[in-house]
């Protein structure tokens, strides 16, 4: 089990990029305290700004957990080798690219992911991800499997739709489709 990571408060946007400056390719990550709702005490700082931070650094945000009543806390970790991008990320990389704020690092990552594909890979999150063509066409084929389909909450259907989106082959995905279409069988029965 990984040891806990460290509680880390910075007053603003600019004192997290200065922490990162310095512990980026140290720090196995923090538990990174952010304000609600406009306070600026014990931080100022905000999801977005923090996010296009780390981008910079080639970290990237995870878990959000309660802290207190004016702040909570994101976990803050490196990029893990072969990590999927979100096309969020991807698009928040192209504005920091084009203000030249990308790091060494950061710039590092962005062109693993383009050489190896993960890159164009990037998935949609759960507003916007749209089900691959190859589930359309089953769900076509099926009309009670396609019911069963429509009747789960975005929630349930996204994680489905995650897996299908970010493999890398064909056939993965193919045994992702059938795997779904058995799950909707078995739960129309």
């Amino acid at each position: 089990m990984a040891l806990p990571l460290p509680d880390l408060v910075v007053t603003d946007a600019a004192a997290w990029g200065a922490w990162l400056d310095e512990h980026a390719t140290t720090s196995a990550g923090v538990r990174l305290a952010l304000a609600k709702g406009g306070a600026t005490e014990p931080t100022a700082l905000v999801y977005e700004e923090a996010v296009l931070e780390a981008l910079c650094h080639g970290w990237i945000d995870g878990q959000v957990t309660k802290r207190d009543d004016v702040s909570y806390a994101i976990r803050m970790t490196p990029r893990r080798p072969r990590s999927n991008w979100s096309a969020v990320n991807v698009r928040r990389v192209a504005a920091l690219e084009a203000a030249g704020r990308m790091r060494p690092r950061g710039a590092a990552e962005v062109a693993a992911a383009q050489a190896d594909g993960r890159w164009e890979r990037a998935y949609a999150g759960s507003a916007t991800i749209e089900p691959p063509p190859e589930l359309a066409q089953a769900l076509a084929a099926d009309p009670a499997s396609a019911a069963a389909w429509e009747a789960m909450s975005r929630g349930d259907r996204y994680p489905w739709l995650y897996r299908m989106h970010t493999v890398k082959r064909p056939e993965t995905r193919a045994r992702h489709v059938a795997a779904l279409l058995d799950h909707l069988r078995s739960a129309g029965s």
